[in-house]
């Protein structure tokens, strides 16, 4: 710089500052520019290549669930998420167009989401499966479709669809579990351990029966349809296990396909919804009574048709019964439904009292069967009953329940006393399969004492017979030990029992005289023929009885059953001896016949496998040289 580059001030003319400025800009913005492509080509020669990953990646390793015979009820597959970048995206119309048969939705479809998202990225659709990723591989190949991409992910596929559903759950867009065993057991399955660190995915095995479950929801949903019903619950458990085997939730849902459902598809009734059960609670309100000593099977109330009872402050207390049925024991009223009866009997032991044996039955308290969100039911504290609480309770209703509460409670009926809480949850098993832990739902307990369980199903068979409520849930050749309810609902606009909504509901234990399964029906808001439970409840808890007993093979008179310590003696087989006249065949086994039919002097006409049923002629014929003995196998 010389002299004529400064002002008469000594400054920096204009003309060259300006010149210097833009220099070192341009200097500045070149450093700038090698930094970055030095960067990149360091990266490209020397790093590994980037991998697009989501939380979805969380749930590599997701562990199975599976019925209780190893039935795959959710398992782990890949899916992929299809992107797009919209900055390196050629031709809207034609990528839409090409993308719009593999993303089953219309080319305007996705024209309009191109256009209306702000930003560049967006998701065309999310867990598309693996085969449908491949033809979109090759549509990117074929096409040269720029900007769209493909994020690889771990995705739940449910092979039973719709099948016990609301018990399964499913699992969100980024690999957690949402609802149902998928979102409880939702660590277990993920395989995170108690460091927070990543393992293989445990396998939660139910004690769910597939085809236990599969025979419920299908007479459940003829039940609903043919009762335009609200809803259906359908329950079956074992008893002595606590294994609930069956619990159908109708109207059900597909958890392939969860977005397209409402809550209350989704909703698992038999363990989070809780109502008034009615008359089929008369059989834990009189076990209770029964069991404190209050009333005796020889304890005789009467009915005129109606409860009627005046308190010490003066207020007028009525309950009135299907009809006046006289004078009654404990067993007529469980016969006949008695409202009169169960609310005079409840009158005969303090509030107190009345309260602890029902808490003891497992009313008002979680059974901790396994799934989320479950419900206490409501029994309230004494404290808040009022004159017509306990009465009123005693016929099934001021008190709220769920199906799996009906079902512990109905375990200790059939226990004789022992009851035992159901349990959704089998065992959790490692991912190798080396460790299995089974789950427990609670130790069982004795909170009736034999005798009154016994006079309780004793009753129930009663119920069975022709004059009973549910003579329309009798099966041949076992006895059932059943009871029937019809119950209304509040109307929440009035906050009264409403005169068209009600709940009809069955339970059933069989075989009564030692029960090794519970069903238990209810239906909800029934508008068909009927709303009793006698008529509309009772039917389909024989058919599926007639179904289970066959599948479970529970002992009847028409398939009997024996136990054997597994040893027993082989007794010698009968020699054939022919000595002039046909001897008798009847069940012979086929292979037996040889010695006969080898014989050139006898003549035999042999049909079907098996043991001899039919024979011509009859035995002590006598035989001649023209003699064809014919036999029919079985």
């Amino acid at each position: 710089m010389n002299e004529d580059d400064y002002d008469e001030n000594g400054r920096v003319n204009k003309r060259l500052w300006g010149k210097y400025r833009f220099i070192g800009f341009f200097v500045i913005l070149s450093l700038a520019a090698l930094y970055v492509l030095g960067r990149y080509g360091y990266l490209m020669l020397f790093s590994e290549p980037p991998v697009t990953r989501n939380r979805q990646d969380a749930s590599t390793g997701r562990g199975m669930i599976l019925d209780r015979n190893g039935r795959l009820m959710a398992i782990e597959t890949r899916l992929g998420n299809i992107t797009l970048d919209k900055s390196e995206m050629g031709e809207s119309e034609e990528l839409s167009r090409i993308l719009a048969p593999y993303l089953e939705q219309t080319p305007a479809d996705i024209l309009a989401r191109i256009n209306d998202t702000y930003g560049n990225f967006l998701y065309l659709k999310r867990q598309v499966s693996e085969s449908v990723v491949a033809q979109i591989k090759e549509a990117i190949k074929i096409h040269g479709l720029k900007g769209v991409g493909i994020e690889e992910v771990s995705g739940r596929v449910y092979p039973g669809g719709s099948l016990a559903s609301q018990i399964i759950g499913f699992v969100g867009n980024d690999g957690y579990g949402l609802a149902g065993i998928e979102y409880s057991f939702d660590n277990e399955l993920r395989g995170v351990a108690e460091s927070g660190e990543r393992t293989a995915g445990n396998q939660v095995y139910l004690t769910l029966d597939m085809n236990v479950q599969h025979i419920l929801e299908r007479i459940g949903r003829q039940v609903l349809t043919e009762n335009k019903a609200e809803a259906v619950m359908f329950t079956a458990m074992d008893p002595r296990t606590g294994d609930i085997l069956g619990s159908a939730s109708l109207p059900n849902y597909d958890p392939n396909l969860f977005q397209n459902y409402s809550a209350t598809a989704r909703m698992d009734r038999p363990a989070i919804w809780s109502y008034e059960p009615g008359s089929v609670f008369k059989v834990f309100s009189l076990a209770a009574l029964a069991e404190s000593g209050a009333i005796s099977r020889n304890t005789i109330f009467t009915c005129n048709g109606r409860y009627e009872r005046v308190t010490s402050r003066g207020e007028r207390i009525t309950i009135n019964c299907m009809s006046a049925h006289g004078n009654v024991s404990a067993r007529d009223i469980i016969i006949y439904s008695c409202n009169a009866g169960a609310a005079y009997a409840a009158d005969r032991l303090g509030s107190q009292d009345f309260y602890d044996q029902l808490k003891n039955l497992g009313f008002g308290a979680k059974t901790g069967a396994g799934t989320p969100g479950e419900t206490a039911g409501f029994l309230a504290a004494t404290e808040r009953w009022s004159d017509r609480t306990k009465p009123t309770i005693a016929m099934g209703q001021e008190i709220a329940v769920s199906a799996f509460q009906m079902l512990q409670a109905a375990s200790a009926i059939a226990n004789d006393g022992l009851l035992v809480p159901p349990r959704i949850i089998d065992k959790i098993v490692s991912a190798d399969g080396k460790t299995s832990v089974p789950y427990e739902a609670g130790p069982p307990r004795q909170v009736l004492k034999a005798e009154t369980a016994k006079d309780m199903r004793s009753y129930m068979v009663d119920v069975t017979s022709d004059i009973g409520t549910a003579w329309r849930a009798n099966v041949a050749d076992i006895s059932l030990a059943v009871k029937t309810g019809t119950a209304q609902l509040i109307d929440s606009r009035t906050g009264r029992y409403s005169s068209t909504d009600f709940i009809a509901s069955c339970i059933a234990l069989l075989p009564a005289d030692s029960p090794s399964l519970v069903l238990y029906l209810v239906i909800v808001k029934p508008q068909g023929i009927s709303y009793l439970g006698g008529r509309i409840a009772a039917p389909p808890i024989r058919e599926a009885a007639e179904e289970l007993i066959n599948y479970l093979g529970i002992p009847r008179g028409r398939n009997p059953q024996i136990a054997h310590p597994g040893t027993f003696p082989v007794p010698e087989l009968p020699s054939l001896v022919v000595n002039g006249t046909v001897p008798d065949f009847t069940g012979i086994a086929k292979r037996l016949l040889l010695p006969l039919i080898v014989r050139d002097d006898l003549r035999f006409q042999i049909y079907g496998e098996g043991w001899v049923a039919y024979q011509s002629p009859d035995p002590g014929t006598p035989l001649t040289s023209d003699t064809v003995i014919v036999l029919e196998l079985e």
